[in-house]
């Protein structure tokens, strides 16, 4: 989870339970803190009796955080609320997030305990209602696709605070030229602490970086580069927000924005400050792109320029239905008579106007644009009266007839761009009604000869239906409002594809090379916009990507390809994420409150995963739009089954899963209901393995001193009582592990023989480690990270586990995912436990022992453990990265049954035979594993962190036949993929 490190941020009297006297001056003190402008009596009076009059628990703090690499946004929010009555009371977090985002997480801190999110498939809407656990809270923020407020209120004890903390990743959209990222500002009231920090890294120079005006009006209109300013037009040099401070230097830029509680005022006193907008462009040359590869990804940004202008064949079908009456028609009415004077030379165009009957301005054609024309188009629009009902079906039908025929002409270009743009403010109330019929007769009516941008204007509108057929259709749908200015959207919509750039456009990688590369075929690229691709790459080892990209242009083919050299880009990305968490680094070291190291430190971890985050980013999004234009059940399952499996791995709050956090339990008496403890270790408690060695930042390896005590526990001081174990036997552990690059061992004790192989995976690939989900429950995934090989090695790249994940089913499900920063414990409670710290905590189920910055110890009942050992580096070289070692520690209690790469040994026998000598061929040794014969060589493996060497006979080629089946018979989907192994149990 993104908010790890923030635990280790809190001292005790900032989440425990607390004393009257220590709240009684909040309020003063708050605002003597602040060196005030203006007379320092009479405004700070009036804000102090604002604040005063507040009965609901006042935001002590509100803290928002954002990077932005390569376009794609992390956000950290992070607000401290207090409740400064005796009697528990109700807090209510709310923040408005772009509709584009996705919530990663949501965490709360009350009464000094942790309540964790979790994101989980949405069950189905008839069972949603009674299918939420007792006492716990979804965090969905509603079942509208458009509707960006995210809410979760819960009861705090009697002078208390609450923290609350959420985190949200988008991909900006690049729109008529530029990046916006938009951040609300509406805590509901003056805020004693409000700060706003934005880090923007890119690869390429930032050009063009504005910070405008405080924009008001509702998040998802103002929000909207289309619509333009959604409020009063700006001057040409608009004035950023007072406090505002802005830091550019090439390819990185700091923006910061912070009013203290009186400038606060003097904007607005219910706390509605509005939209902090900061746009901005990078710098661009006319080739092939932008290509981010880093940990076996690759991103690809796809944004031409200075090319002619494709002419357009465009029908506008306008809704002139009763409810259109007043301010809608006539403000649909101003943009179309800005959109005929933009319209250009060789463009054809017409007009569809429709209520229960269908008006056809030119009917049978499509007319150039001249003066005459436009002039007469003019008068047409002008005419439109509104009355009726709504005939979607048969405006559609018409506009459809009328563009096919006439692109099906001889009068048409052959590279021109043919589109209708479909405008509607209702439901269809005449005609053909139903959604379903509707779809399939837009389908057969357009033929794939054009595609359908489809507008909604105000709140009575089937959006649904709107968005499936645009997207059906290659088009886009896009949505006003009632409120809003619908003139400047409708105009600033129509700008986005007016200016046709290409068409039909193709782009290919090295084949083989590449794997689930989302959306490669585009119907336009527009001016302004930009085409953003992704994927895994499938061999690491090569030394360039080949990419081709072939598009038509008015009257031409367009042909770009480059190599593009793998490991350079791989080091160039590198370069520019650590540039962005250095920025984060500087800025931490700023005076502020104790979060503000722990929100960046959050983000900065997150970011160095940022192309891999784009990726699944990106294929969401492609899911749920495959979803929508499913024309089977079963292939509508099948793509919601890949979206939900792909938001439950990135932890994604998407319209396929709900967010569920338990709420807090407050006693009659306001006070918090007994918490669990947690017991720092001690001694030979925290971890069998306490004698097990850690890294340090020169590589070597070091003992841990494993003295009680020696390890502060930060999260003890935080959470419950502490209470001291008595010291526990330690537990023998096996050389059966994976480590290192990894380097797979295994024991077999009665055979007295040890085995060792090695996988070649890829980057990005979950490796199934131990399968036993059927019999004791225990499922064991790890996650590979890509690292360049050092000098001189025979290697193109190395692999390691970054993250190892151990699922258990019985008696009920739990989970542990162990990183080399942190440990996430979803057991009786959900909780982060920071790996710098020694700690141990039983869950019930499951049971951790954290020895800070060495190992961890997972304990499944009484008979099986796991050691996983912390590879960290203070200054780590190019070639080194912070991974993890897993060892079996005791193994008992999985069933004979158990498999997986290391699982499918534990209850073997092997044998070792020598092959004499046939003619030139020397003598050879082969191990009897399962009734095959293995191929083997002796070899010696350093194991637990190099400390000890291991002889070990050595199989070839990804373990081929020492292991069942193949080698990719082990990939996992996800991370907590718990599938049975595909060719049954390991005796065959």
């Amino acid at each position: 989870m993104l908010l790890v490190t923030l635990l280790i941020c809190f001292s005790p009297s900032a989440l425990g339970q607390q004393e009257e006297s220590q709240f009684g001056d909040d309020i003063d003190s708050d605002l003597a803190d602040f060196d005030l402008d203006i007379a320092p009596r009479r405004v700070p009076r009036q804000v102090k009796t604002i604040l005063t009059k507040e009965t609901k628990p006042h935001i002590q703090e509100l803290s928002i955080k954002t990077t932005i690499i390569s376009r794609y946004a992390f956000t950290a929010v992070y607000c401290a609320m207090l409740n400064r009555h005796s009697a528990a009371t109700e807090g209510v977090f709310q923040f408005q997030i772009p509709a584009g985002a996705y919530v990663s997480n949501f965490t709360m801190i009350i009464g000094g305990r942790i309540y964790q999110s979790e994101v989980k498939p949405k069950e189905k809407r008839v069972k949603q209602e009674n299918g939420k656990p007792k006492n716990k809270e979804s965090g969905d923020a509603s079942p509208e696709p458009e509707v960006e407020v995210f809410r979760m209120a819960a009861n705090i004890p009697g002078r208390n605070r609450a923290i609350f903390m959420l985190t949200y990743e988008e991909l900006l959209q690049r729109r008529l030229g530029h990046y916006e990222h938009v951040t609300s500002l509406r805590p509901l009231q003056l805020v004693s602490r409000l700060s706003l920090d934005v880090t923007i890294v890119d690869h390429a120079p930032i050009t063009g970086l504005q910070v405008l005006p405080l924009r008001n009006g509702k998040s998802n209109s103002a929000s909207n580069p289309a619509a333009g300013p959604n409020a009063p037009k700006l001057p040409a040099k608009p004035e950023p927000p007072v406090t505002t401070v802005i830091k550019n230097e090439k390819n990185v830029c700091k923006i910061t924005f912070s009013p203290n509680i009186v400038q606060q005022a003097k904007i607005t006193t219910n706390g509605l400050l509005g939209d902090f907008v900061i746009r901005y462009d990078v710098q661009r040359d006319m080739g092939i792109g932008d290509i981010q590869v880093l940990n076996g990804h690759f991103v690809h940004y796809f944004a031409p320029k200075d090319l002619p202008v494709v002419p357009k064949n465009v029908v506008f079908v306008i809704d002139t239905s009763a409810s259109m009456l007043g301010t809608k028609i006539r403000q649909t009415k101003d943009a179309l008579f800005t959109i005929l004077r933009d319209l250009r030379p060789g463009d054809h165009f017409n007009f569809i106007s429709f209520s229960n009957k269908i008006k056809v301005w030119q009917p049978n054609r499509l007319v150039p644009v001249t003066p005459l024309n436009v002039r007469d188009a003019k008068k047409f629009i002008y005419t439109l009266a509104t009355t009726g009902g709504t005939n979607i079906d048969g405006a559609i039908q018409t506009g459809s007839s009328l563009l096919r025929e006439y692109v099906s002409g001889s009068d048409a270009s052959p590279n021109s761009v043919s589109l209708i743009i479909f405008l509607t403010d209702g439901r269809p109330t005449v005609g053909e009604m139903q959604s379903t019929a509707i779809l399939g007769n837009t389908r057969s009516a357009v033929q794939e000869k054009f595609c359908i941008f489809t507008i909604g204007l105000g709140n009575d509108v089937d959006y649904r239906l709107l968005e499936r057929m645009s997207l059906e259709n290659c088009g886009m749908m896009r949505r006003i409002n009632e409120e809003a200015d619908a003139s400047v959207m409708l105009k600033g919509f129509y700008d986005e594809i007016g200016t046709p750039l290409l068409s039909d456009i193709r782009i290919n990688y090295t084949e083989d090379s590449v794997q689930y590369v989302t959306q490669h075929l585009f119907t336009n690229y527009f001016n302004g916009s930009e085409i953003v691709i992704a994927g895994k790459l499938t061999n690491q080892s090569a030394e360039s990507l080949h990419v081709q990209v072939t598009a038509s242009n008015n009257d031409k083919s367009i042909i770009l390809e480059t190599d593009v050299p793998l490991r350079h880009r791989q080091m160039e990305t590198e370069k520019h994420v650590k540039a962005a968490t250095a920025a984060m680094a500087a800025g931490a070291k700023t005076p502020g409150s104790g979060v503000t190291q722990g929100l960046r430190d959050a983000l900065g971890s997150k970011a160095e995963e940022f192309v891999e985050r784009v990726w699944g980013f990106l294929s969401v999004k492609e899911g749920l739009r495959s979803r929508l234009r499913s024309q089977t059940s079963k292939e509508r399952e099948e793509h919601i089954q890949q979206a939900t499996n792909l938001s439950l791995t990135y932890s994604f709050l998407t319209p396929l899963t709900n967010l569920v956090v338990e709420k807090p339990e407050v006693l009659a008496d306001g006070t918090m209901a007994p918490v669990p403890t947690i017991t720092p270790a001690a001694g030979e408690a925290a971890s069998a393995a306490n004698e097990l060695p850690s890294d340090t930042d020169d590589g070597k390896p070091q003992k841990s001193n494993g003295k009680p005590g020696s390890q502060s526990s930060a999260l003890g001081n935080t959470i419950g009582k502490a209470e001291r174990r008595p010291a526990k036997k330690s537990i023998t552990i096996s050389k059966t592990s994976a480590d290192g690059d990894p380097h797979f061992v295994v024991e077999f004790p009665l055979s007295k023989l040890t085995v060792c192989f090695n996988i070649n995976g890829e980057p990005g690939h979950v490796l199934r480690l131990v399968s036993d989900h059927k019999y004791s429950g225990v499922t064991v995934n790890g996650k590979l990270i890509g690292a360049p090989a050092p000098p001189g090695s025979h290697k193109q790249q190395r692999t390691y586990f970054s993250t190892i994940t151990i699922v258990v089913d019985h008696p009920k499900r739990a989970y542990i995912e162990v990183t080399p920063k942190k440990v996430i414990l979803d057991g009786r409670d959900r909780m982060v436990l920071p790996c710098h710290s020694t700690v141990a905590v039983d869950s019930g189920v499951l049971s951790v022992a954290i020895v800070g910055k060495s190992n961890v110890t997972v304990t499944v009942g009484g008979n099986i453990s796991f050691v996983i050992l912390l590879h960290q580096y203070k200054n780590p070289a190019p070639y080194q990265r912070d991974h993890l070692g897993f060892y079996i520690g005791q193994s008992k209690g999985l069933s004979h049954n158990c498999h997986g790469l290391l699982g499918q040994f534990l209850y073997e026998e092997v044998g070792l035979a020598e092959l004499p000598a046939q003619g030139d061929m020397k003598p050879s040794s082969v191990l009897k594993v399962k009734e095959r014969s293995v191929p083997v060589i002796q070899k010696s493996r350093r194991i637990y962190s190099g400390t000890q060497s291991v002889d070990c006979w050595f199989a070839r080629n990804n373990a081929a036949k020492l292991i069942d089946g193949q080698y990719e018979d082990y990939l996992m989907s996800h991370m907590f993929d718990t599938g049975d192994w595909p060719h049954g149990t390991n005796r065959v």
